[in-house]
């Protein structure tokens, strides 16, 4: 927190009794009473927003004015300054903080190079760092599989590990959460978040709201608390752990209005999958989401959490859920102390940021509502979030997948019935025969018991993962409760579907036991895997061989169903083309299944050992029931319990042979760690900013690029520049780990740039893939070595894209993988908020066509050489001029708008990026 003593301009800062205690805060109310704001019509989050602006006041970082902007919030006038939020902390996991604590400890190095104090470099603001990364499901459907998968997981990350294990004793001011111990988000939710902080600073009790900023996009899962926090990119939460704040447009609010209640049968999942769809149509990119009304009081808090969770689904900055008495019995639930739940009361309502009974309606940028009563059982997919599908349309959507995938694949435009019978004939299957309930006495119906080896449609992964469900007791004894009665119905699993179950924290297996209903969803091979993110991330294994080895035989389009919140092309597994987001519940029902070529709500899920049709509503677990469950089983002491070791880690992680000292000993044979070269020969001083000159193109996209795309994920292919390079280090294939396990290694993560197995460069037509044409000789070439070439004869790079450029996870390679590439520039239609927030952070340009341009009004084919004119004078979101020249000499002219928002991201452009400004402050002593 910035330093703030004797800086009270508005006499905010009052004393209040609590226990005998006498507590600071810094009070909202005071601004009121000068008449600079109406708290009671500000939004909640925009209420946190301002005590944070308030308690903060330096005159330098920030001023009175900020302040008095941000308390004249209204929807018709939203301040057009940015504002610098100082969040109370950071939170960090393990794929985007190793690379973190990696360039701390470079700072480090290139500091004591410099002449400067090393120790100097800790994080300021305080950071937790969960590993949940990093487990793969390498191991399934038997008892011992969780153990497995935990020493596969130190064997292959043992190098990560050591430094990260480093950080943890040489860092002040950071925590780590090892690994085996849960997914970062609901580790978050159920220990790590105060709601309310309570320090003493300068012989003072402080309080204030907790705040933060996380290297996950999935960060706003805390909303659900009611506290304020998004995922920024690795780079600017370096920042903010060193000290600097993170500056951000002032938001809209979007108001989304909750009425009524869920039907039976609807799971919060359903209701999340609705808001999604809605909010992804409504437009909220950039924007504050904040959840009211009187169905939003009647949500549990783990289902606001996963309202919440999913904000980077829908678009929106965060997805907020002001704080009420169920956020407090949510608290005291998980196992926070009594002493501290009623601070949390008292401190809220006396800041006006206790949702009240009667308090009024904020008012909003722009409102939604939905009454959650029309929601309907439905799954997302195939590959995006908020493709939502009800449960009874999957069988017509999945025809209609296939018709495109054929499309696609052979450029022939086919008819419904045609695309249809062709699928027949190669092996596909359908259930759709059966139409009539059993209870007709209609016996002879087709089940899907018939489908007997991959297909067409076949779900091949089933996995209750992610924080996004897994955090929620509902969903999860659901799901048991299922499992329980497709058991007694003598229901079993296909045996192609590899099931999994990776809960977000080791409580949830806690009450499932103490339930008994473990052995139920073992006994249909959904066994603990581990705890982590897993599936969700990609990390889901392999298929078994056979199972693999049909798949690329027949060419087949197969099915993924996850309880996740990402099912991006590509992401889940390389032999898995549709992937379809779901409750825990419908992903058991699907493993019963085995298919998505099925309509649920008519059809059987199986037949039982007599040859009887089973329906899902046989076996669907009643509301009551489920909710019986949760009250019985699920206990505050479980969390207490569990959380009063988490720091101290497994055995494995106890016995690591980590190095220890300030400086980190840099090993030039590792192929995980390696110093990066952003520090290297540093200069102190900048140079004047140039045009950019005679630039090529590396990559020309189309719409919706995700960082999934450009960011190294997944597997490492050898015959990809990273498995080349890897080989040549000595490495075995089967020690190749994945490209988030490597992100300590640029060696390994630049070379894995924008090598998505279905990255579509539009310069390499008919390849998916990190491939790129080499404009000056014509060569078809990976991407890596023509970026290498094109450095090699001083040719800078620019990118290409359409609509929604970066959309995703905030992968700081991303930015720093387009960065080492050689990239200049990136000019697209749009962005999505973190990635040109992390384009910035890594010295690269973001510019966006004028409105009404693009790639194909202007003609451009990517072969053009193009000069960037006018960067010498750079002004936030001022305008350049792009001309393109292609081979004959013809040349394009073109507006480009600078997406660089304020002054100090162009000091953060003209330096070379963020950390690069903060290494040179810190040797100026500034």
């Amino acid at each position: 927190m910035n330093d703030t003593h004797g800086h009270d301009p508005f006499g905010a800062k009052q004393i209040f009794e609590m226990d005998g205690k006498k507590i600071t805060l810094y009070r909202l109310k005071k601004l009121e009473e000068l008449g600079l704001v109406k708290l009671s019509t500000l939004p909640f989050s925009i209420r946190v927003l301002l005590e944070d602006l308030l308690r903060n006041i330096d005159g330098k970082l920030v001023t009175e004015d900020d302040v008095k902007n941000l308390a004249g919030w209204s929807p018709d006038s939203v301040p057009s300054d940015d504002i610098p939020f100082i969040p109370s902390r950071v939170i960090l996991q393990d794929f985007t903080g190793v690379p973190a604590v990696v360039d701390i400890a470079a700072i480090r190095s290139a500091m004591q190079r410099l002449g400067g104090d090393p120790s100097k470099i800790n994080p300021v603001i305080p950071a937790d760092l969960v590993i949940d990364h990093s487990v793969q499901v390498d191991y399934y459907g038997t008892s011992y599989a969780r153990n497995c998968n935990e020493k596969y997981e130190f064997h292959r990350n043992q190098e990560r590990y050591e430094i990260l294990h480093w950080a943890q004793n040489s860092f002040a001011n950071m925590r780590v959460v090892p690994p085996a111990s849960g997914i970062i988000h609901q580790v978050n939710l159920e220990y790590l978040a105060p709601l309310v902080h309570l320090v003493e600073k300068d012989s003072e009790l402080l309080a204030y709201p907790d705040t933060l900023v996380g290297t996950d996009s999935h960060t706003t899962m805390i909303n659900g608390l009611g506290v304020l926090g998004w995922g920024v990119g690795g780079i600017e939460a370096e920042a903010v752990m060193l000290g600097q704040p993170y500056y951000m447009p002032v938001p809209e609010v979007v108001g989304f209005k909750l009425t009524g209640e869920l039907k039976e049968g609807v799971s919060s999942t359903d209701l999340v999958l609705r808001v999604v769809q809605m909010l992804r149509e409504h437009g909220v990119v950039g924007k504050f989401v904040e959840f009211f009304g009187p169905g939003y009081r009647t949500l549990d808090l783990a289902d606001r959490a996963v309202l919440a969770n999913m904000a980077p689904e829908y678009g929106a900055t965060m997805g907020f859920c002001p704080v009420d008495e169920v956020t407090l019995e949510y608290m005291t639930m998980t196992g926070r102390s009594k002493e501290h739940v009623d601070l949390v009361r008292e401190y809220c309502k006396q800041q006006g940021l206790f949702l009240e009974k009667d308090a009024p309606e904020p008012n909003f940028s722009s409102m939604l509502e939905l009454d959650m009563g029309t929601v309907d059982a439905c799954l997302a997919g195939p590959k995006r979030p908020q493709d939502r599908i009800p449960i009874q349309d999957m069988s017509r959507v999945f025809h209609q997948t296939m018709k495109d995938v054929y499309e696609l694949k052979n450029n022939k435009p086919m008819n419904g019935d045609e695309a249809y019978s062709r699928w027949l004939e190669e092996g596909g299957y359908s259930v759709a025969e059966a139409t009539q309930p059993h209870h007709t006495g209609i016996a002879k119906v087709k089940c899907a018991d018939d489908i007997v080896k991959v297909t067409h449609g076949s779900v091949v992964i089933a996995s209750i993962t992610s924080c996004t469900n897994t955090s929620n007791p509902a969903l999860m004894m659901g799901a048991g409760l299922l499992a329980k009665n497709a058991v007694e119905k003598g229901l079993k699993v296909k045996p192609f579907v590899k099931t999994s179950l990776a809960p977000g924290s080791r409580v949830i297996t806690d009450y499932l036991e103490e339930a008994d209903l473990m052995p139920y969803l073992e006994a249909l091979g959904f066994h603990l895997v581990g705890y982590g993110c897993m599936t969700c991330i990609g990390n889901s294994g392999p298929l078994r061989e056979a199972v693999a080895r049909e798949i690329e035989d027949k060419d087949l389009t197969v099915a993924a169903v996850l309880s996740g919140n990402r099912n991006f092309e590509g992401r889940i597994s390389p032999h898995v083309k549709a992937n379809y987001l779901a409750s825990p519940m419908l992903v058991v029902a699907y493993a019963l299944a085995g298919t998505v070529d099925i309509d649920l709500t008519s059809e059987p899920i199986a037949c039982d050992p007599n040859g009887q049709p089973v329906y899902l509503s046989d076996i669907w677990p009643g509301r009551e029931d489920i909710k019986k469950y949760t009250q019985d089983f699920v206990r505050p002491e479980m969390f207490e319990d569990e959380y009063s070791n988490v720091f101290e880690g497994t055995e494995l992680w106890r016995e690591l042979d980590a190095p220890s000292g300030l400086l980190y000993d840099w090993d030039a044979d590792s192929s995980y760690i390696q110093e990066p070269p952003f520090f290297k020969d540093f200069p102190m001083e900048t140079e004047n900013l140039q045009d950019i000159e005679n630039a090529r193109t590396l990559v020309m996209v189309g719409d919706s690029i995700t960082t999934d795309h450009i960011s190294p994920a997944g597997s490492i292919r050898t015959d990809y520049p990273a498995g080349q390079y890897l080989l040549s280090k000595g490495v075995d294939e089967k020690n190749f780990n994945s490209y988030g396990s490597r992100r300590g290694n640029h060696e390994v993560m630049m070379r894995g740039t924008f090598g998505n197995v279905r990255l579509q460069n539009q310069l390499a037509p008919g390849k998916e893939g990190s491939w790129t044409l080499y404009v000056p000789t014509g060569e078809e070439m990976h991407i890596y070595p023509a970026a290498m070439k094109y450095m090699e004869n001083d040719i800078p790079l620019i990118i290409l894209a359409g609509k929604e450029y970066g959309t995703g996870s905030s992968r700081d390679w991303a930015a720093k993988g387009t960065q080492l590439l050689g990239v200049k520039a990136v000019i697209a239609e749009s962005f999505e908020r973190i990635h040109r927030s992390n384009l910035v952070g890594m010295g690269v340009l973001p510019l966006k066509f004028a409105d009404g341009e693009n790639i194909q009004s202007l003609g451009l084919t990517g072969r053009e050489s193009f000069d960037i004119k006018g960067i010498g004078d750079l002004q936030p979101n001022g305008e350049l001029t792009v001309v393109a020249k292609d081979s004959e000499g013809k040349t394009t002219q073109f507006r480009a708008i600078v997406c660089l928002n304020s002054e100090i991201e162009i000091e953060y452009y003209r330096n070379g990026g963020i950390l690069h400004k903060f290494l040179r402050d810190k040797v100026r002593g500034e």
